[in-house]
């Protein structure tokens, strides 16, 4: 009697195990991690316009935070009158003796007219006092947007109509005729008329005011995203699980708003920086001897018939900031846009 023979294996056992084989290494490595995140952010990189205006951007606000420690390596400042100090610099009618507004290897962007100050180092505080102002107030102006904006959104009802009718009164008023008619009123309630207003009150000031009339272009976009968003399955799950109002807006609403949140706060930013360069020209926010992109302009347009240098390199600068910035937000906007074609 012969021992029984081993059965072969029988061709499904052995087809399974070599189909999941290939299978499995047939997938794309990395595919796991590429989080929308991640393709967003490898659309930017191909975004050469995208990416040049993110380097300029950058480079504003390196020269604005850094602005103290390049005045000291420079060894001047926004402040001292030069032309004054030093014979030589000014003539008769107190311009500069030189042309081109004083430009020279020791002046490198001239010196103002009448004072004789340094351009160059006031262009360079200018820019740090000006962005520090946008970037505070857009920060607070979206903090502020996307919690009433997401609130009235989801609660709806009275809430939602209350929010809206003072969204419509605050689009429609008309705010720099607010900040010109209103502003001696309001540094008056701080500051007696025979005082100077601090600094620090006219910035705190110009920040709240922006970020009062600013939120709510901000809460209208979030409101509408929030009424589009607040029906769908992973809210609907959220409340049976039991989840408070709360929980559910900053949970799972906030986290599918961000790219609007995003794109909104990149056009906020640039508005803010020429809206405060604007009322500093009209003598409604900062003043001289602080230094501002507006402050610069504003003097500027005293002695733009003599010489156009003290326009030229405030205005260009800012114009360079601010087209740099749109070109941004235009770029991150297509990254973030799945649609976008990669």
């Amino acid at each position: 009697m012969t021992p029984p023979t081993p059965s072969p294996a029988t061709p499904l056992e052995v087809t399974d195990e070599d189909n999941a084989k290939p299978a499995k290494s047939s997938a794309p490595q990395g595919s796991e991690s590429r989080s929308p995140g991640r393709l967003a952010w490898n659309r930017f990189k191909r975004d050469r316009t995208g990416v040049i205006s993110a380097c300029v951007v950058l480079f504003f606000f390196v020269i604005g935070i850094c602005a103290p420690l390049i005045a000291k390596l420079y060894g001047k400042d926004p402040y001292t009158t030069y032309g004054m100090n030093i014979p030589g610099l000014l003539n008769e009618f107190n311009f500069p003796v030189k042309p081109n507004g004083g430009i020279d290897s020791e002046f490198w962007f001239g010196i103002e007219p009448q004072l004789g100050r340094d351009v160059f180092t006031f262009l360079l505080y200018g820019i740090r006092n000006s962005l520090l102002i946008a970037a505070v107030a857009t920060l607070l102006t979206a903090l502020l947007g996307v919690v009433i904006g997401i609130t009235a959104g989801y609660l709806g009802g009275k809430t939602d109509y209350l929010v809206g009718r003072v969204i419509d009164i605050l689009l429609a008023f008309p705010q720099t005729l607010f900040f010109i008619a209103f502003w001696p009123v309001v540094l008056a309630i701080f500051v007696s008329p025979e005082e100077n207003t601090p600094v620090w009150l006219t910035v705190t000031s110009l920040i709240l005011v922006m970020t009062a009339f600013g939120w709510a272009s901000v809460a209208r976009l979030l409101r509408g995203e929030v009424l589009a968003l607040r029906e769908r399955e992973f809210v609907e799950a959220a409340k049976v699980t039991g989840a408070s109002p709360a929980r559910i807006i900053f949970k799972e609403l906030l986290p599918n708003l961000w790219t609007p949140i995003l794109i909104q706060s990149t056009l906020m930013l640039p508005a803010y920086v020429t809206a405060e360069a604007g009322l500093a020209f009209l003598g409604v926010g900062l003043s001289d001897p602080t230094p501002d992109w507006g402050v610069m302009i504003q003097n500027g347009a005293k002695y733009y018939q003599d010489d156009i240098t003290f326009m030229l390199f405030p205005g260009v600068s800012m114009i360079i900031f601010v087209v740099a910035f749109n070109l941004l937000g235009d770029s991150v906007r297509d990254a973030l846009d799945p649609k976008t074609k990669r």
